[in-house]
């Protein structure tokens, strides 16, 4: 029996979170063969890590068109579009049972440990495109494959690498030391076991977006109801009117809110704020952490730190191929520019495609989360409408590919403006999002900002 051409091999997706899915459906309707390659036991497995927390999204605005179709010979019941589903309704009213409806094309423990060309490592230009793909994996058994594909499409997110609370990037000097008192992940209060580690104890979270407010109203409700309760927000930036995102501006309703509802939190006190505190290091005092800044201040006795700065993609197993990704945000470099948090000061979301997914090395991509490398904002109709334009190009129809056929809300939120507080705009007035780093504590007499950002 001959091998198969390349264009009768599958187009292997590693990851069944949201965008992979959507991709492994919109490779169905284009009439090709799907692999999905899943680490976790199940569909929507690093999702299913925080089925606690709500979506700033409704449903409507979750569920793919193709995974749809897919969907509707099942006898699968759309949710109301209006209503807010939880990490866990996602994963079990939409995520598996999309798995389920692929069946066979969704393989799970498949850890993902390498990709490249066929006998070509990334060194070797002769014959490289016309050669397929070979992915290798790891079962859950421990067992080595080698799996050969016609283009890959990497869905696997940043959710497995988290980024540590030093303000360098680098894990502060301790950080290691005093794992047991640090949490990477928004903490999830109905778990007695989670309840009891920040009831009645001083917590730090270091972070400055929706996770962080997440937590911060969370810790927040847990104060009226557990004496003693209290965190301490920690911001490498100033206070100012952006702080809090959107707000009523927010085209994301709910996301606005979120915001909103932090403010509210922490301006009844159950909340203080450090500001232009840039962590450097973590040690014990006692049995309790001291946090220390770039500048030498630090924090009062803290039992735990909630350390949400962000996640960042793991590109180890793709080492072998020639990836064009942008130096500050490890996304492809046509997509930085858009989304590039140094630079744009408005939180608007383009929609974006092939043209900006593309690489070097062909028909290998990343999309969803990994595809914004390090950039914040990311949404699941921004991956729908990524995968649906690349497996049109995979499939050949170009000008599907670059066809827009979404258009995406604005956060609302104008200060991002850069990432970082420089000396000279200390002196603006009015707490704004330059504003001097200070120690206060929020809604006792904090000044009203003046500043519509930096």
């Amino acid at each position: 029996m001959s091998a198969p051409t390349i264009d009768q091999l599958p187009v292997v997706v590693i990851g069944a979170g949201p965008t992979g899915l959507a991709a492994a459906a919109h490779v169905v309707e284009r009439g090709l063969e799907p692999l999905v390659l899943e680490a976790g036991p199940a569909a929507g497995a690093a999702v299913r890590e925080w089925s606690h927390v709500r979506l700033f999204s409704t449903w409507g605005e979750v569920i793919d068109p193709a995974a749809e179709k897919l969907l509707a010979p099942t006898g699968w019941i759309r949710p109301d579009a209006a209503a807010y589903p939880t990490g866990g309704d996602w994963a079990q009213q939409y995520l598996q049972p999309l798995a389920d409806a692929l069946g066979d094309k969704v393989r799970y423990g498949a850890q993902v440990t390498g990709v490249a060309r066929a006998g070509r490592d990334r060194i070797v230009d002769s014959g490289r495109d016309e050669q397929p793909f070979t992915v290798h994996i790891e079962t859950a058994d421990g067992r080595e494959e080698r799996i050969t594909a016609r283009a890959v499409i990497d869905a696997s997110g940043t959710w497995t690498t988290p980024s540590p609370m030093g303000a360098d990037g680098l894990p502060a000097l301790g950080e290691k030391a005093v794992a047991d008192h640090i949490s990477y992940r928004v903490p999830d209060l109905n778990d007695p076991a989670v309840r009891v580690r920040y009831a009645g104890r001083r917590t730090a979270v270091i972070g400055s977006g929706a996770s962080a407010f997440t937590a911060l109203a969370l810790l927040a409700d847990l104060a009226k109801e557990e004496e003693g309760t209290h965190a301490v927000w920690i911001l490498r930036r100033g206070i100012g009117a952006n702080t809090y995102g959107g707000g009523e501006a927010d085209q994301l309703p709910a996301r606005g809110a979120l915001g909103l509802s932090a403010k509210a939190a922490v301006e009844a006190g159950h909340a203080s704020a450090i500001t232009g505190f840039r962590t450097q290091a973590v040690s014990y005092d006692g049995d309790r952490l001291v946090l220390e800044s770039e500048d030498g201040r630090r924090t009062d006795p803290i039992d735990e730190v909630i350390v949400l700065t962000g996640l960042r993609p793991d590109l180890s197993f793709l080492s072998e191929l020639r990836l064009g990704l942008d130096e500050r945000l490890q996304a492809p470099t046509a997509l930085a520019p858009l989304i590039d948090p140094n630079v744009h000061s408005c939180g608007t979301v383009y929609p974006h495609g092939v043209n900006e997914l593309s690489h070097p090395e062909q028909d290998v991509y990343l999309v969803g989360m990994k595809s914004y490398g390090r950039a914040p904002t990311f949404l699941a109709m921004t991956g729908y409408e990524q995968v649906r334009s690349i497996t049109a190009a995979i499939a050949g129809d170009r000008e599907a590919a670059e066809r827009v056929e979404l258009t995406l809300p604005e956060t609302g939120v104008c200060g991002g403006a850069g990432l970082f507080d420089e000396p000279e705009n200390a002196e603006q007035s009015g707490g704004g999002c330059c504003a001097a780093p200070a120690t206060l504590q929020i809604g006792l007499g904090a000044p009203a900002s003046t500043s519509g950002g930096c």
